[in-house]
């Protein structure tokens, strides 16, 4: 491998991602982030369904955070459509997950649940970097490295015709 001294930024960077130990891990991971996610929606849609009214109480009590104003009135003017989205979106977000489909957007979806999340325990009595923010960090991770296309559907759907033809629906997958 050559090195250029003389601009560190020319340097061709290489992740690693060809390694058979490294896709598979970057899949295990992928599918334990979606079983936590599916986990956590599927239990609320069982003992609440779609009126999960915790949602729209831990966004009005958002209201001394940097968030505060979009969570307080997220919890107030649509309380219903927060009380149904959360465990919905929780159980989508982590078969999505579990089976490689269009992964970048449902970990985007997840890092926005877990940035509310790590927001709203902004006491962080548990310390700046806690479980709310590895959740954020492990969604960020699977944006990153585009873990659909290692053993998800993804890797499959985007040889389809229709991703060939808007290439653009690759930032979505992957």
């Amino acid at each position: 491998m050559a090195y250029d001294t003389s601009n560190p930024l020319a340097e061709t960077f290489e992740f690693g991602g060809s390694s058979p130990i490294t896709t598979f891990w970057i899949a295990f991971l992928r599918i334990v982030v979606g079983w936590w996610f599916f986990h956590a929606g599927v239990t609320k849609l069982v003992e609440s369904g779609l009126n999960y009214t915790y949602g729209p109480a831990y966004l009005t009590e958002m209201g001394g955070t940097v968030l505060g104003p979009l969570a307080v009135w997220m919890g107030t003017a649509i309380p219903r459509f927060i009380a149904a989205i959360v465990p919905l979106a929780e159980t989508l977000i982590g078969l999505a997950l579990a089976a490689g489909v269009a992964v970048r957007l449902a970990s985007a979806g997840g890092a926005v649940f877990m940035a509310f999340f790590w927001v709203g325990n902004a006491e962080f009595g548990h310390g700046v970097v806690n479980g709310d923010l590895m959740g954020l960090l492990l969604f960020v991770t699977l944006i990153v490295l585009a873990a659909g296309r290692y053993y998800g559907l993804d890797a499959i759907i985007e040889r389809t015709e229709l991703v060939q033809q808007y290439p653009r629906l690759k930032y979505l997958l992957g």
